[in-house]
């Protein structure tokens, strides 16, 4: 059974800094791409950052140069280093695997930016 687990979510003030974790069990990690999406009540989810098996990574320009994706293979698990954090981070965030036809979610983590 496949399960992403999310962790590090939390409320913090505006200039502030979270690491978001996402621990994988029940695929073979190292070849997943890995990704966080964010989504926001009444919006679509959207990418915010992926790293593939080859660790090439992709930031979705709202983030570039304040977030940073990164993976550990032998943890099996996927990070999202976010610092200088705005009120418009504030959302759900969602770890996602991706192998071929294969896609998987985790839960959610709630990040909230507010003074």
């Amino acid at each position: 059974q496949v399960q992403l687990v999310e962790s590090g979510g939390d409320s913090v003030q505006p200039g502030g800094s979270l690491r978001l974790s996402c621990a994988a069990s029940g695929i073979t990690f190292n070849i997943y791409t890995m990704g966080w999406y964010r989504q926001v009540p009444g919006n679509q989810r959207e990418l915010v950052a992926r790293i593939t098996s080859g660790d090439v990574t992709n930031y979705a320009d709202s983030v570039k140069g304040r977030f940073t994706i990164s993976r550990d293979n032998a943890k099996n698990t996927v990070y999202l280093q976010m610092n200088s954090l705005r009120p418009e981070d504030t959302a759900v965030y969602y770890c996602n695997s991706q192998f071929g036809h294969l896609n998987y979610w985790g839960q959610g983590t709630q990040v909230t930016v507010s003074s």
